[in-house]
C-alpha cells in the first residue's frame, strides 16, 4: 500500500464510541425527565431500532426528523412506557445537544490517529448530522488530525452514494489509486468505497457476517497498522 497519501475514516463507531456516548447521554437525559427505565434495558431495544432505522435514512426512505422521532417512539413503546410525543420531542433535542458533548473513542483511536498523522492526509466522511458531527470531533479533540470533513448533509447524499466520495476526494485534492477508506459498515463505508474505485478496510466493530475473505478486515483499531 505504497501510494496510499490520503486515509479517509468514518466516525461514528469507527473512531469516536457511539454505543457508550449514547449510554451516558441516555443516562443524563432519564434522570433529568425522570424516566423511570434503566438505562441498559432501554438500549438493548434502542440500539437495533436505531440501527434499522438509520439504514432507511441512508437508503433516503426517512428524514431526519423521522428518524429523531421514531428511534424513541418504538422503543419506548416497545417497552410498554407511555409517553407523550411532544415529551419524544424533548428528548430527541436533548439527545442531539448532550451526545456531541460525550468525548470517549473507540479504543486505540487516538493511538492509531497518532501514528498515521505524520505518515498521511487523514480525513473524515460521514453520514451523521453536521451540526452534531463537527461537536463530536472538537468536544473529543479528534478535529486537529483532520484535512478534510465531508458530511451528507453537504454532499446531498449518503454512502454509499458515489456522489459524497467524489466530493470527499475532490475537497482532499485526491485520487482513487493514492486513497483509502476506513469505516465499520460493510454496505457504506467498504463497498461505497471500493464500487466508487478506491480501496478499503472493514473494521468489524458489529462482526459482520456477510464480509467476505478478500476484503481487508480488522477487528482492533491497532491492527490497521499491519496495512499502514
Amino acid at each position: 500500500m505504497d501510494k496510499i497519501k490520503h486515509i479517509f475514516f468514518d466516525l461514528d463507531h469507527t473512531l469516536w464510541d457511539f454505543d457508550k456516548n449514547s449510554e451516558i447521554t441516555y443516562g443524563i437525559i432519564f434522570k433529568k425527565r425522570n424516566i423511570d427505565l434503566l438505562v441498559d434495558k432501554f438500549l438493548e431495544i434502542y440500539l437495533p431500532i436505531n440501527t434499522a432505522l438509520w439504514k432507511l435514512y441512508r437508503d433516503e426512505k426517512i428524514d431526519k426528523y423521522e428518524l429523531r422521532y421514531e428511534r424513541l417512539r418504538q422503543s419506548f413503546d416497545a417497552m410498554n412506557y407511555p409517553i407523550e410525543d411532544d415529551v419524544i420531542n424533548t428528548i430527541a433535542e436533548d439527545y442531539i445537544f448532550y451526545l456531541s458533548k460525550q468525548k470517549h473513542l473507540i479504543v486505540g483511536a487516538m493511538d492509531l490517529l497518532e501514528y498515521l498523522k505524520p505518515k498521511y492526509k487523514l480525513h473524515i466522511i460521514t453520514n451523521g448530522f453536521q451540526e452534531v458531527q463537527n461537536h463530536k470531533l472538537n468536544n473529543s479533540e479528534l478535529a486537529s488530525f483532520f484535512d478534510v470533513i465531508v458530511n451528507s448533509e453537504m454532499a446531498g447524499v449518503k454512502k454509499p452514494h458515489p456522489q459524497i466520495f467524489e466530493l470527499a476526494l475532490k475537497k482532499a485534492n485526491a485520487n482513487l489509486e493514492d486513497s483509502i477508506m476506513i469505516g465499520d459498515s460493510l454496505e457504506a463505508d467498504v463497498y461505497g468505497a471500493l464500487q466508487y474505485g478506491f480501496d478499503a478496510i472493514l473494521f468489524d466493530y458489529h462482526n459482520d457476517k456477510e464480509a467476505s475473505s478478500d476484503i481487508k478486515i480488522v477487528k482492533e483499531l491497532k491492527e490497521i497498522k499491519q496495512y499502514l
